[in-house]
């Protein structure tokens, strides 16, 4: 027998609306409507700090089929504002598994609905572009009315911008960490052949990130590597981060628009010009080049997946990655000391950067994945290579 859920709607601000049904916890939820299109990996998505404030649109049909697990998390919670997926399968099955997609999000109180038509809206955010939502989750016996589409559709239209909303420091941790986790492995020798994390307790370098919304498997991929990381807020100054004498420094990846993003801006450009080796993914990509004399803009829909196909411009090896991101970095504003080492093959924008008189580089896409291939991860290799010649 089929489980009977509680009815739910998606209104965007363009006042088009979606009838479903909910598929999390109770409530309402506002925040910009995006799609991505991998099949899977909804748990790090979710958990992504760079999704703050961002109802996530899932392509593919059937979301939640393997449940979710304690370790396949990008954060210690939730950070989508929401979830919009076609179909939630009645039945899970994974040998990892602990809870139910619907359990997971009811838990984290986050707002989700399924049963909509997700290609029609795919094609109404491709054509319109990226615009703010509202997903109304009533609760079991409550009717969806017109009074209720009229709030839901004014909820969307009070939501604020993503343009000029500056969410690092929304997201940021509050105080200083050490991160010696390393990658997952399904038969770790350091666990006695059990699946599951490993520790780093030899480190060759000492790595200071800076977390802008810091995914944890990027610190997991640079504990990997042999680094010492330790984490620092968001706003953090160039001065204390010297204090540690860091071989390197990275900045990580997060959510909203850089450019309000005053403090890390600075620190990145004074840190940069010490001459210590500097990696930037995502948001960090985009302060680097901020940084650097470069400009950004908010794109139409942006990168959302984990099927992007990018060309390396020193190599021409095209890699497929992992995408989530809404600003890009404008090439036609790039100063002399910064050049394009990656592309986009989707729409030629942006992906990678270097500077010509400094050992720093970033990359706008995610190479530690998560989820996604793992193509692009030689980008970590490079940074430590660059710690190595220091």
């Amino acid at each position: 027998m089929l489980p009977v859920l509680p009815q739910a709607l998606l209104a965007l601000a363009d006042g088009t609306v979606f009838l479903g049904t909910s598929i999390g916890a109770a409530g309402h939820t506002v925040g910009e409507v995006v799609f991505n299109t991998s099949l899977t990996g909804y748990q790090e998505i979710l958990t992504d700090p760079s999704y703050c404030r961002q109802i996530v649109t899932l392509t593919y049909p059937h979301i939640g089929n393997y449940g979710v697990n304690g370790e396949d998390v990008e954060a210690s919670k939730v950070h989508a504002a929401g979830l919009i997926i076609k179909d939630l399968p009645i039945r899970t099955s994974n040998f990892r598994q602990t809870q139910t997609l619907s359990q997971y999000l009811q838990a984290q109180g986050t707002v989700g609905i399924a049963n909509i038509d997700t290609r029609k809206l795919t094609r109404l955010l491709r054509t319109k572009g990226a615009q703010n939502g509202a997903i109304v989750a009533l609760q079991l016996g409550q009717a969806v009315t017109d009074a209720v589409i009229a709030d839901a559709i004014a909820k969307a239209k009070a939501a604020p911008s993503m343009a000029g909303l500056d969410l690092a420091q929304v997201v940021t941790r509050a105080d200083v960490g050490q991160w010696a986790e390393t990658e997952w492995k399904l038969a770790n020798k350091e666990l006695g052949g059990k699946p599951g994390f490993g520790k780093q307790t030899a480190p060759k370098f000492h790595v200071v990130a800076y977390d802008f919304g810091v995914k944890r498997n990027i610190l997991r991929m640079l504990a990997e590597r042999g680094c010492k990381v330790t984490v620092v807020p968001a706003k953090t100054p160039a001065a204390e981060v010297l204090k540690y004498k860091p071989d390197g420094i990275f900045l990580s990846n997060g959510p909203g628009d850089p450019e309000p993003c005053d403090y890390a801006i600075a620190a990145a450009k004074e840190l940069i010009e010490t001459g210590i080796p500097t990696f930037g993914i995502c948001l960090g990509h985009q302060i680097m080049a901020l940084a650097s004399g470069a400009k950004t803009f908010k794109m139409k829909f942006g990168h959302h997946g984990g099927n992007h196909p990018v060309k390396d411009l020193d190599t021409g090896r095209v890699s497929i990655t992992s995408q989530n991101h809404g600003f890009a970095v404008d090439e036609k504003t790039l100063p002399a000391n910064l050049r394009a080492t990656h592309i986009s093959l989707f729409d030629g924008t942006l992906q990678g950067l270097a500077r010509t008189d400094k050992p720093a580089f970033c990359f706008q896409g995610h190479p530690e994945a998560s989820p996604g291939p793992h193509d692009i991860s030689y980008l970590f290799d490079r940074f430590t290579a660059l710690m190595e010649k220091k």
